[in-house]
């Protein structure tokens, strides 16, 4: 994406008023209470004509709380990032090339963006130019709920109905959706996204079936960008009805077809089951229980297509292969527990709601006494081995791991005195 100078500035160079004919559509009353932070209040007061944009707007509106304020203003990159330091406030040039500056103040950052058209798209990304129109800037945004911008006084200009589509809960493209669509293929995973967070009801047809028709592109994206935008669906109060949306209309076989078959997902019932018990929005765990039990070639193949971080992968992969034994049953007692949180760590309460999964039997008592419960640490070491006598190979390993399992076996009880006495059972004669 790149920027050109203003491409229709008013007055002197860098300057930017808004035009005469572009009256806001409501004032909120109170304004929203983000706009009295500090950092959004010293942009807004620093860049004259500059206003708070997109998700902090639309979450305000909807009654929900607002984590990251957005500004743009009817300036260059250069003049905002000029008149932020001059107001005293930190600026980070972190995108100044796509017209982006982040202010700081207090140790809360606000991105402030230089309005922007279109010039050319490629399904990916943008050659724009600044401006100063903001019905331009608003039209090349992806959906009406995000096209919205907010004054420091608690103007609100909404070009394109998306308050009204918030209240609806209706998520819809701004102007043509194909067109919206081939400048971003992202937008057809955003799309979902917003549904599951904002969407009632029935989706909107036209974005449904231009997603439909573009699915073929969804190839042209980056593993991360898909991962970023599953991660965030995974992670909305209930995407179950979105996720059945996305299997229909083949964008979720596209991106994520391990969880797919014959244009359904099986797993998504008991994904439903267990959000509906209080399944946490945590994303890999969420991935967990649409994927299943898999083998360790397939996890492996699922990290890499989406670029999974180590992290992300490894976390997978204990709970959907390392754990190929029989789920927990229901009703453990301490002992078991015990064994439980030793052998699963912390993945020990997410073994069980994927337990729960498999079966559909209620674990809801075992998960809270899990949490509650400290893992027990296996008391002794390969030095405690050495420390008889035994020289270093594989005999200790297989001692170490001989006591363990006695360990585990008598409920994670036995203290260390036990377990050196066992120890000394089992390496017989000759040892110290």
């Amino acid at each position: 994406m790149n920027g050109t100078g203003p491409a229709d500035a008013a007055g002197p160079p860098g300057e930017a008023a808004a035009p005469a004919d572009d009256p806001p559509q409501a004032r909120l009353v109170p304004p929203p209470e983000f706009l009295s932070w500090p950092t959004p209040r010293a942009v807004l007061a620093a860049l004259p004509g500059a206003r708070a944009v997109g998700g902090c707007v639309r979450d305000a509106l909807a009654g929900l709380p607002v984590h990251d304020v957005d500004v743009a203003a009817p300036l260059p990159p250069e003049t905002i990032a000029e008149r932020l330091r001059a107001a005293g406030l930190k600026v980070f040039e972190t995108g100044l090339a796509h017209g982006t500056v982040t202010a700081v103040l207090d140790r809360q950052p606000v991105e402030v963006t230089s309005l922007r058209r279109d010039v050319a798209t490629d399904g990916r990304h943008a050659t724009v130019e600044w401006t100063t129109d903001w019905r331009a800037d608003a039209a090349r945004r992806d959906f009406t709920i995000n096209a919205m911008s907010l004054s420091a006084e608690g103007d609100l200009w909404d070009y394109f109905g998306g308050r009204d589509d918030l209240a609806r809960g209706v998520v819809r493209f701004v102007g043509d959706p194909a067109t919206r669509l081939a400048e971003d293929y992202l937008r057809a995973l955003r799309f979902f996204r917003f549904h599951a967070r904002y969407g009632r009801g029935a989706p909107d047809p036209a974005a449904v079936a231009a997603i439909r028709a573009a699915v073929p592109g969804l190839a042209r994206l980056s593993a991360e960008r898909v991962w970023m935008e599953l991660k965030r669906l995974l992670e909305a109060p209930d995407p179950c009805d979105a996720l059945a949306l996305m299997a229909e209309t083949g964008v979720l076989g596209a991106v994520l077809p391990e969880v797919v078959e014959g244009g359904r997902v099986p797993r998504l019932e008991a994904l439903r089951r267990l959000i509906a018990r209080g399944l946490p929005p945590d994303p890999v765990l969420r991935l967990a229980v649409l994927v299943g039990e898999s083998a360790p070639r397939r996890i492996g193949e699922l990290a890499a297509r989406l670029r999974l971080s180590g992290e992300e992968r490894d976390r997978l992969a204990r709970l959907l292969v390392d754990g190929g034994e029989a789920p927990p049953e229901p009703g453990l007692d301490d002992d078991g527990l015990r064994r439980l949180l030793a052998l699963r760590g912390p993945d020990a309460v997410d073994v069980l709601w994927l337990a729960e999964a498999r079966d559909g039997r209620d674990r809801a008592a075992d998960r809270a006494r899990a949490a509650a419960m400290p893992a027990p640490a296996f008391p002794l070491t390969g030095a405690d081995v050495l420390a008889l006598g035994i020289p270093e190979g594989p005999r200790v390993g297989a001692l170490l791991r001989a006591v363990r399992d006695r360990w585990l076996a008598g409920g994670c009880t036995a203290d260390r005195a036990t377990c050196l006495a066992w120890l000394r059972e089992l390496a017989g004669p000759g040892a110290v």
